[in-house]
């Protein structure tokens, strides 16, 4: 191992060029030239081993550490993988569109007197799954019927919120009979709000393990005002 301290600074020449095409500082043209030298040149092999030697052992206390997948992908030119919970909503902006007229077409779930202050049909593209979502602010309940569509085999339906450019947040597992009453959470009542997003996806038994979405993003609707 090379001893960070046993070598003097480069004393110009050909010595301080041998250091700067360890760094990499050398211009395109300068490191070609530099590296036709080496062949031919045993004294400039000398001097870039001996500070490639140097340089390297800089590094040495520097525990390693595993870059996350993201970044890995960056650096082997892989294109970002969207979130699982960005992939199955494209199309949301289209149900936000539509979503006040397919809620008169298909249905309310019965609420209170004074009726829902927000409104949200959840669907899939095919309608295999269709969920109409109520909530009112004054008791902080989101109600839900289920319309069409139900869990897989061992498997359940989540509910999540997605605010803005916010990851998703889950308003818990839905449970198997069609109607769901949900008190959310005075942190999330805020962002359930006209424009937001809630989605369904599909998880396993007790839901996500991870606090985002793992499984396929089944149906989607935008929030709208009553």
């Amino acid at each position: 191992m090379t001893d960070r301290d046993d070598i003097p600074p480069p004393d110009g020449g050909d010595d301080a060029l041998a250091a700067e095409y360890v760094l990499g500082l050398l211009g395109a043209d300068e490191a070609r030239r530099f590296e036709d030298r080496l062949s031919h040149e045993p004294d400039l092999r000398a001097a870039y081993a001996r500070w490639a030697g140097h340089f390297a052992a800089l590094t040495d206390d520097i525990a390693p550490v595993e870059p996350p997948a993201h970044l890995r992908r960056r650096i082997l030119g892989i294109a970002p993988r969207a979130p699982v919970w960005r992939r199955g909503w494209a199309w949301a902006a289209g149900v936000a569109a539509v979503a006040l007229l397919v809620w008169i077409n298909f249905g309310a779930p019965v609420m209170r007197d004074d009726g829902p202050e927000l409104l949200a049909e959840i669907a899939a593209e095919d309608r295999a799954l269709v969920l109409s979502a109520a909530y009112d602010a004054d008791s902080a309940e989101l109600v839900l019927d289920r319309q069409s569509g139900q869990a897989a085999p061992g498997r359940v339906l989540e509910l999540w919120l997605i605010a803005g450019d916010a990851a998703p947040v889950s308003l818990g597992v839905l449970p198997d009979d069609p109607r769901a009453q949900i008190a959310v959470p005075q942190a999330l009542r805020d962002g359930l709000a006209e424009g937001a997003i809630l989605a369904v996806s599909d998880e396993p038994p007790g839901g996500s393990p991870t606090g985002q979405p793992t499984g396929a993003v089944l149906a989607v609707g935008a929030i709208t005002s009553s």
